[in-house]
């Protein structure tokens, strides 16, 4: 599953600006309402918590640890990505000078996630306050109807595609020898200009995935697993992430 370096968008530059653009408008347009804010905040932490029992079996393996919580927690979790996004908006210039397409474009792919889940969101939330009026536990039974009445199948699909995408250019960049020690010598001068947040997500994802030394059994799991629970959702299963059932 390794990413063709051809593979590349023809202007890798263009694409993250777009992403960064893409994501300072959901942040101007989030939610006013108190009480659709809360149950946002509550639906990512039920997600954040179902993606840990979905693979728990990865987040205890010593290989594979590090690289499943780095996805839970920087491509797809319950943090806030504001400040990593705005500090890729104020060094953008530089960052196009010094990194190569491949590193620029595993950080445009994991904005986009960031983008797209945002967006999923608060779809779902909205189906949620319609199914649960003023109750605010959510329950599997919930979540999988919400799921259903969204009927954005096709986007949910992408955003599977867009995750593993990531997991793939990641893989990709760490096998390019000179870039942590680029990403080392950037460290301080990073930290010192306001833009650590950005430094410390390339590095984790960097060190993640050298670690784990070869991204493919990883990412075939996440693949299986969420198109089968996708599939399980749409059939109407009692608990569709109830694995291997």
């Amino acid at each position: 599953m390794a990413l063709d370096a051809n593979a590349l968008p023809s202007d890798v530059p263009a694409l993250l600006r777009a992403q960064l653009e893409r994501n300072r408008s959901l942040r101007i347009g989030q939610p006013a309402n108190t009480g659709q804010a809360g149950l946002l905040a509550a639906l990512r932490e039920w997600q954040t918590r179902r993606l840990a029992r979905t693979y728990a079996d990865l987040l205890a393996d010593q290989r594979y640890r590090p690289a499943a919580e780095f996805f839970l927690s920087d491509v797809y979790g319950s943090r806030d990505f504001s400040r990593r996004d705005e500090d890729v908006e104020r060094i953008y210039p530089l960052m196009v000078k010094l990194l190569p397409n491949p590193a620029l474009y595993t950080i445009a792919l994991a904005i986009e996630v960031n983008a797209l889940t945002v967006e999923l969101d608060r779809a779902l939330a909205a189906a949620l306050t319609k199914l649960m009026g003023r109750r605010r536990r959510i329950e599997v039974s919930d979540y999988a109807q919400a799921y259903r009445d969204c009927d954005n199948r096709a986007d949910r699909s992408h955003q599977l595609e867009l995750i593993l995408r990531v997991g793939q250019a990641l893989d990709a960049v760490v096998a390019k020898p000179l870039l942590y020690p680029t990403l080392r010598m950037m460290r301080k001068p990073a930290r010192t200009a306001g833009f650590g947040e950005l430094q410390d997500f390339l590095e984790r994802g960097f060190v993640a995935f050298r670690h784990m030394a070869g991204a493919t059994h990883f990412l075939a799991t996440i693949e299986a697993r969420e198109k089968s629970i996708m599939r399980r959702i749409y059939a109407g299963r009692d608990d569709p992430f109830e694995i291997g059932s």
